[in-house]
């Protein structure tokens, strides 16, 4: 039971209280801990590193533990650059570390863990079983192949490059691209985009944007960064970027910098090369293909028109002879056939003459036999008016005047 204050008790100072405090922990808390948590705030200052770690509740964001660390400079700068080999990133907020920690009081400060070291594997699990999660969702979306279902355009001159301006990653693409060896020309168009840090995926997004409502101008899209802080990859394992390049319109090539195991932006883009200047050799090499395809055809070309010209002569020697023996053929055929026509029409037209003259005959006969002259010759007489032959007497008027034909002479008459 707590003692009532008297004017006889004496009060502890705050340093006495906070020297108590020390003495118990170091007394009581002799070892190094390791401990999981979540990193809510992460800030180096003067080569230390200074971290606010929290435990949220298993069904609510609420954090139900907190706790400031910090890691001493000498320390930092052992662990540091062995994390972010492992792990491809930087300490960042919303970061789930293992800390090797001890604790450490001080009567003017306060409490605080003092970390010692961090374990990037079990951060790097964590990583990975967000990036599967992505990587799930996208899958049962049905977008993760669709980047990989687009065909390259035989021509890409025209490129869309998100980028940081000031990347020296950036200049080195370009500067590969105009120097190539084959003399292509390639158009490229600058994005400018925040390629580490927190705005990575915001920034990037907000590029392709700008690129979907120009398509039309472009055949592919580059996304490089280079000259940075290379471990800091953090903002290219995200959903809502993923999402967003798989579902592009035109190809997308990564060059990001990125040694470590793929990451999602990787994975779901249409071709993934390390570097910048790996992306500027893929677009030279993708035309060189080209190119070579071309010659190839080309030579291909001039090699069956130079066959086809020495074969033509031969052909034609062969065509001239086989149509000089056809029409000597269908020469001596005709002749033949007028031949053998001429024989058989030859009787027929005698017959035909022969059949014509007999009918003259006939008619000169027929015709003699029904000239006047014979019948005058024969005794008859031939009686006309106004020269045409008296044929009925009762015809004839009193007055006319007849004529009467013998075989030698005539006689006019008036009819009484």
């Amino acid at each position: 039971m707590t003692k009532p204050c008297t004017s006889s008790t004496k009060a502890l100072t705050l340093y006495e209280l906070n020297s108590i405090v020390r003495e118990v922990i170091a007394s009581t808390m002799k070892s190094d801990y390791w401990v999981e948590a979540e990193l809510s705030e992460v800030r180096e200052s003067r080569g230390h590193c200074f971290m606010e770690l929290v435990q949220k509740d298993l069904f609510s964001p609420t954090p139900v533990a907190r706790a400031s660390a910090k890691c001493w400079k000498t320390t930092w700068d052992r662990i540091r650059p062995r994390f972010e080999s492992v792990t491809g990133q930087p300490l960042h907020a919303g970061m789930k570390v293992m800390l090797l920690v001890r604790p450490d009081f001080h009567e003017a400060y306060g409490f605080s863990w003092l970390v010692s070291d961090i374990d990037p594997t079990y951060t790097l699990g964590d990583m990975a079983r967000k990036r599967m999660e992505i990587i799930n969702q996208l899958k049962a979306e049905g977008v993760f192949d669709l980047q990989k279902e687009l065909t390259l355009p035989l021509f890409s001159q025209h490129i869309a490059v998100i980028s940081s301006e000031s990347a020296a990653g950036y200049g080195d693409f370009c500067s590969q691209l105009s120097h190539n060896d084959y003399g292509f020309s390639f158009m490229p168009v600058l994005f400018p985009a925040v390629m580490q840090g927190d705005q990575v995926e915001q920034s990037i997004v907000a590029a392709l944007n700008a690129i979907n409502a120009a398509a039309d101008r472009f055949d592919a899209v580059v996304i490089i960064r280079g000259g940075g802080a290379t471990a800091d990859m953090s903002g290219f394992d995200t959903l809502l970027l993923a999402e967003n390049i798989a579902n592009f319109p035109l190809p997308v090539i990564t060059g990001i910098g990125h040694e470590r195991d793929e990451c999602v932006l990787d994975m779901v883009s249409h071709t993934r090369v390390k570097t910048p200047t790996a992306a500027a050799a893929f677009l030279i090499d993708n035309l060189t293909q080209v190119w070579a395809h071309i010659t190839d055809c080309q030579h291909s070309i001039t090699k069956l028109i130079s066959q086809r010209i020495a074969f033509e002569p031969s052909r034609i020697d062969r065509l001239s002879t086989r149509l000089t023996t056809l029409i000597q053929n269908r020469i001596t055929n005709e002749q033949f056939r007028l031949s053998t026509l001429s024989s058989s029409i030859k009787p027929a037209i005698e017959r035909i003459i022969t059949a014509h003259q007999n009918h003259i005959e006939q008619l000169t006969l027929r015709t003699k036999a029904l000239d006047p002259k014979l019948l005058l010759k024969r005794g008859y007489s031939i009686t006309t008016i106004s020269g045409k032959a008296v044929r009925d007497a009762s015809k004839l008027k009193s007055g006319d005047e007849i004529v009467t034909h013998f075989e030698n002479g005539t006689v006019h008459s008036l009819v009484k």
